[in-house]
């Protein structure tokens, strides 16, 4: 009952199975993006997972990095999706809005990419495992002498938020409805927890040196305040840590709201 609860938050946000794009379709999304401005696409190797990524360029010293969210995990209410791709690449279209030189987007494991290491699990349960945080770590130390904005949608954003907390080259967190307590936000939705995956809340001492900024949607009923709440209170400094709540839900009006974002905190 609490697995079959879990997949009906996704379906709340994601859309009805019957309405729901091919594989090759949402493929092509992200590749009509990417021809219509200009941004290069490449899959990088690492050791667990290939991460399909796009970019401009990405010679500067600072490169913002943007992390896609969850994607379609689910279908329906009690079927596990069997290719995460999402419908919408939210964090893609975030980017976009990033008049920033040097910018890199980073999809999920799994997502715009056929691999024998793909396992449901990446996408459920262990969609946080260490595993997955070390894959993103090995794309980031490829990049000798930078230093990194990290943004981060939905899960993305715990994702950012983990990486920050394992580096000493991030210069600014940002997570957009980012799941920041992943043990708050599976009580609070009595819901079962992602028990293969890591909680940046659990990592508060190794983000006090790091400059975060949330954005939170008023009327999002998948990551309410309550979560970005409970993740804050773990710190006993928090002076690093600034929120903001903007008129959008979990998935809706993000796009003006991060453009506003930016040009207030350039």
């Amino acid at each position: 009952m609490k697995l079959v609860f879990i997949a009906s938050l996704s379906v709340l946000f994601l859309g009805c199975s019957h309405t729901t794009p091919t594989v090759s379709h949402r493929y092509e999304i992200a590749d009509t993006l990417a021809q219509k401005h200009s941004l290069h696409v490449k899959s990088y190797k690492t050791k667990n997972f290939d991460i399909y990524a796009q970019y401009t360029k990405l010679t500067c010293k600072d490169i913002r990095v943007y992390i896609e969210g969850d994607g379609l995990s689910w279908i329906t209410r009690s079927t596990i999706s069997d290719n995460p791709t999402p419908i919408t690449p939210l964090a893609l279209h975030l980017m976009l809005e990033d008049d920033a030189t040097c910018k890199l987007y980073l999809a999920r494991p799994c997502q715009y990419i056929n691999s024998p290491t793909c396992k449901a699990d990446y996408w459920t349960s262990h969609r946080f495992s260490k595993e997955v945080i070390d894959s993103y770590n090995e794309i980031l130390d490829s990049f000798k002498g930078k230093s990194f904005h990290l943004y981060g949608y939905s899960g993305g954003g715990t994702i950012a938020t983990l990486l920050s907390a394992q580096r000493d080259d991030v210069v600014r967190l940002v997570s957009i409805a980012g799941n920041l307590d992943i043990v708050y936000w599976a009580k609070r939705h009595h819901i079962t927890p992602l028990y293969g995956s890591l909680n940046p809340a659990d990592f508060a001492d190794k983000l006090l040196h790091v400059t975060q900024f949330h954005l939170i949607g008023d009327n999002d009923v998948i990551i309410p305040k309550e979560i970005f709440d409970s993740y804050r209170a773990k710190f006993e400094d928090k002076s690093t840590i600034q929120s903001k709540i903007y008129p959008a839900t979990h998935t809706k009006n993000w796009e003006q709201n991060f453009k506003n974002f930016l040009e207030e905190n350039r």
